[in-house]
């Protein structure tokens, strides 16, 4: 096989450091074969956090075999494969991904690993000839997923995202019933999502001893920690995640833009947002409000993950539940999440729409691989590409915003939202969380004008940085530690 190795790696990356991109040196294996009709299609899962989940389900499908799992943490590693090891005899165990991409025996590769690591090990798996189901968001930034899309359409993959909702079965139906006209023009969605979270530590700055903690890091700095744990909330730092928006909010805007019909990222972005009631090492906002500002349909996201309160508060929730879509039309609205329940202008309910199907994600893959059809993917690596740009450039208004108070924000706001009492909701939202934002300041991030086509930013808002457009350009593509750079594919 002459696909990437832990021997050749070193080599790739060698050669790589010298000048010479790493496509250059690693081509496709035999495995880039269309999987045989009567051929049980062999799958890899990578990331047993998250991930256990897909690999339980692999277990449960005809024409799918687990042949093979990858985690970071030996230790977790060894007790996930003792579990799945009564279903799949002879299951292949590694702690390295390079592994994995190694073996005849896997065609595909579920990639459920830390955010910063989904674009390369993507990539890697697509050069190796093998298929890729990744978790969302694909990428940890815009560069890397067009990346991904290169990659997918250079060497021939079916690549699908782990937006689940696409492939339900209610949602379609009410993107049919509203283009039928029953509830008038839409005017804007609301998506909103709600989770409490508590912090994760500040310590003294330290290295984790029972992991490889330089090949955890991969692209990412080599630095020490200061949060009390390696796993899991690598989420709420800038160099491994991308915050709620990327983690819960993306599930909603991915919904927002199938139903709106929005092909592309938005023509201009604000997000504002904050670190409130913690002292903790974390760095992205437990409290953001994004404008996606689509010139026919625009997308508002919220994102509610503060803690409880002082004295406790029942949870939040939206439309009795703590993460929908509201569709606003000229006639009346609908909400729902994987379905909908259409209301008319008075809020009578009129319609109602079945929130099921998302189980089909994983089979819809599979059939993919098994038929050579990415045109039949629920959310192929375009799709996931879209919706997880439309988070990012959220993000990278909220890192260049600037600690405004409540007035400022008022004023700064008005005539930018489609509905007037989204702002002040929200803001009672913070004060009912024990927020108090004279003393706590949200970050008020700038507009940022993008170019869907090429994908860069345009325009800033008014800042008081003469610098925050070429930042805001810098964190489209970000920075790769050596030997973990991404190729640029042609």
């Amino acid at each position: 096989m002459t696909g990437i190795t832990r021997r050749n790696f070193l080599k790739t990356t060698t050669l790589a450091a010298a000048g010479m991109g790493a496509a250059a040196v690693l081509p496709r294996s035999v495995r880039a074969n269309p999987v045989g009709a009567n051929d049980a299609i062999g799958v890899a899962v990578a990331g047993l956090g998250y991930g256990i989940r897909h690999a339980r389900r692999v277990q449960q499908l005809p024409g799918a075999r687990l042949v093979a799992v990858c985690d970071l943490d030996p230790n977790l590693l060894e007790r996930r494969t003792a579990e799945l090891k009564e279903e799949s005899p002879g299951l292949f165990a590694t702690t390295d991904f390079r592994d994995l991409l190694e073996r005849r025996d896997v065609d595909a590769i579920f990639i459920a690993t830390s955010n910063h690591w989904h674009a390369l090990h993507t990539v890697w798996a697509c050069q190796a000839g093998k298929d890729v189901y990744v978790e969302k968001p694909i990428a940890h930034t815009v560069w890397e997923g067009r990346q991904m899309i290169k990659a997918a359409e250079k060497y021939g993959r079916v690549v699908q995202a782990g937006t689940q909702a696409r492939s339900a079965i209610g949602l379609p139906q009410v993107i049919d019933y509203l283009k039928e006209g029953h509830v008038g023009k839409m005017r804007y969605i609301h998506a909103f999502s709600s989770r409490r979270r508590g912090g994760i530590g500040l310590r003294t700055p330290w290295y984790p001893d029972d992991i490889d903690y330089d090949l955890f890091c991969g692209p990412a700095p080599m630095v020490p920690l200061e949060r009390d744990r390696w796993r899991y909330d690598w989420h709420w730092m800038w160099d491994t995640g991308n915050g709620d928006l990327g983690n819960l909010g993306i599930h909603f805007y991915d919904r927002a833009i199938w139903v709106a019909g929005h092909g592309k990222p938005p023509p201009r972005v604000r997000s504002l947002g904050a670190r409130l009631r913690l002292n903790d090492a974390g760095e992205t906002p437990n409290a953001q409000f994004t404008i996606l500002d689509y010139p026919d349909v625009p997308i508002i996201v919220e994102n509610r993950s503060l803690p409880a309160p002082p004295g406790g508060a029942p949870p939040e929730s939206f439309h009795g539940m703590t993460g929908a879509i509201m569709i606003q039309c000229e006639g009346g609205h609908v909400v729902g999440t994987n379905g909908g329940r259409v209301f008319d202008a008075t809020g009578k309910l009129i319609k109602e729409f079945p929130s099921t199907g998302a189980g089909n994600h994983i089979p819809n893959f599979l059939d993919a691989v098994r038929n050579r059809r990415a045109e039949d993917l629920a959310a192929p690596v375009g799709i996931g590409h879209v919706s997880n740009t439309g988070c990012l450039l959220g993000n990278i208004s909220a890192r260049l915003g600037t600690p405004a108070q409540p007035g400022t924000i008022r004023r700064e706001l008005a005539g930018a939202l489609p509905d007037s009492r989204m702002w002040p909701a929200f803001e009672e939202y913070l004060v009912r969380m024990g927020v108090t934002l004279t003393d706590s300041p949200l970050r008020l991030g700038p507009w940022l004008e993008f170019d869907p086509e090429n994908e860069t930013f345009t325009g800033i808002g008014e800042t008081d940085a003469d610098d925050s457009l070429e930042r805001a350009r810098h964190l489209l593509k970000g920075t790769h530690r050596a030997p973990y750079r991404m190729p640029d594919l042609a």
